[in-house]
């Protein structure tokens, strides 16, 4: 049978499907295109905001009406939240909830075996799950960089966000499991490895709190998540293991120990995504983040005193209920002082079931998008101007892929710091880490590069 897969949302969840399409290879199904002619769709949905939402529901029903005659899986975080409307959604015919993505190929042998009977729903109250889904992923073919999922679900509990419901209480995966995977990758050819999960400043807080529902002490004590710094350290041991970064951090995880511990390590790469939000006190209270702007900018210092120009990235939510120009204009200067790398930014969007949906001093869209605008503005010289920083001087570059511009053949690649790289060169270079000169920036914040002869 042919089966066609959609991820929505984060890199666990692209992490997530891969796993799911390998499970069902390795069971025997057929890999097909998201396109007419799949006998089972899966569609590994998002809930993060309300527009996640719809577009869960608009591939949902895209799957169906591209074969009327397929199996509809919806998987993830958006069944977690809409069970009882996907339960009455024709489109849908299997529902998959997160902790159940590793028993996809059972839970379809069984529908099969009873189509008769109808519509089959596998979830579980994820908030009342304590283990860690052993869903893993060694990918065939020719890749660069992987991705490696170490931890699921949240206890912070931001008014904003849904994920702690949809995802459950911190699980983490045992370090013998990491390791196994990544040296299985390691002898495919993989070079780099990102260690991701919902919430990895938690690593290992269940192996210290087993059962217990509370939030991690990282997030807003100083002290040093031992359990994520070893598995660091053993990770970068292995033999094949060239870079290694982390996904998205809070900003209580980085202490003086833990910056000086990673700053020892050859192979950890100096890019940094901190979670930040906003950069208005008041505004943070009532996101009921742990951390003040004073705190942040406290870890933003000591990672610089740590590392030689180190690439320091966060998320901004503009608009958020409540936030006035005042706010707003301390999140610009704030963010004009910290220097960001890059600035992803997200206009607020009301998320039912959340503290914020219930929130006075709701922003308009025009608010929203007016202060998206100026954020955006500054993100976008702030990128040129890092990457600037990098010119004239020899940075090391992971080459992964190929393009053409303008006519010309290029490769592209990442320095150590994340940043985009080009080199018009008709050499054969993937995969292969590359000492080469900085030239100039793009106006997208790309450096071209020319190779050292």
């Amino acid at each position: 049978m042919k089966v066609a897969f959609h991820s929505l949302g984060c890199k666990v969840n692209s992490y997530e499907t891969d796993a799911m399409r390998q499970s069902l290879l390795h069971a025997g199904y057929e890999d097909a295109e998201f396109a007419p002619g799949a006998d089972v769709y899966v569609i590994n949905t998002c809930t993060v905001t309300n527009v996640a939402d719809r577009k869960s529901r608009q591939m949902l029903h895209k799957a169906k009406e591209m074969n009327p005659d397929a199996v509809v899986v919806a998987a993830g975080c958006y069944v977690q939240d809409a069970g009882e409307r996907l339960t009455a959604d024709p489109a849908v015919d299997i529902i998959v909830g997160n902790h159940e993505k590793s028993r996809l190929p059972e839970i379809l042998d069984e529908y099969f075996r009873n189509r008769e009977m109808g519509k089959k729903t596998a979830v579980s109250n994820i908030n009342g799950v304590r283990e860690y889904d052993e869903l893993h992923f060694v990918p065939d073919g020719e890749h660069t960089r992987a991705f490696i999922k170490v931890q699921d679900g949240c206890n912070q509990f931001c008014s904003y966000c849904m994920i702690p419901y949809v995802r459950g209480r911190v699980r983490s995966r045992r370090p013998g499991e990491v390791m196994k995977e990544i040296r299985a990758l390691c002898g495919r050819g993989y070079q780099e490895f990102v260690l991701t999960g919902i919430h990895i400043s938690s690593y290992g807080l269940d192996f210290d709190f087993p059962g217990q529902n509370r939030q991690t002490p990282y997030a807003s004590e100083a002290r040093t998540n031992r359990h994520l710094l070893g598995l660091m350290q053993d990770v970068a041991a292995i033999p094949g293991v060239m870079r290694l970064r982390l996904g998205s951090l809070e900003p209580g995880i980085v202490t003086e120990e833990f910056a000086a511990e990673i700053a020892k390590i050859p192979e950890f790469c100096p890019s940094f995504h901190l979670s930040m939000q906003s950069g208005c006190d008041a505004t943070l209270a009532r996101m009921k983040r742990k951390y003040s702007t004073a705190d942040f900018m406290e870890k933003c210092e000591l990672l610089r005193a740590h590392f030689d120009r180190p690439s320091i990235t966060t998320d901004i939510i503009t608009g958020f209920p409540g936030e006035t120009e005042e706010e707003f204009a301390q999140t610009v200067e704030f963010v004009r002082r910290v220097e960001f790398a890059r600035t992803h930014i997200f206009k607020f969007s009301v998320r039912r079931g959340t503290a914020a949906e219930r929130m006075p001093g709701q922003n308009t869209e025009k608010t929203k998008a007016a202060r998206s605008a100026v954020l955006q503005s500054i993100d976008k010289e702030r990128r040129v101007a890092y990457a600037e920083s990098f010119v004239g001087e020899t940075v090391s570059v992971l080459f992964e892929d190929r393009t053409v511009i303008d006519g010309k053949s290029m490769l592209t690649g990442y320095t150590r710091e994340y940043v985009p790289v080009l080199m018009e060169t008709e050499e054969d270079l993937m995969n292969r880490i590359l000492d080469v000169r900085a030239e100039s920036v793009t106006p997208r914040g790309e450096i071209i590069a020319s190779l050292i002869e």
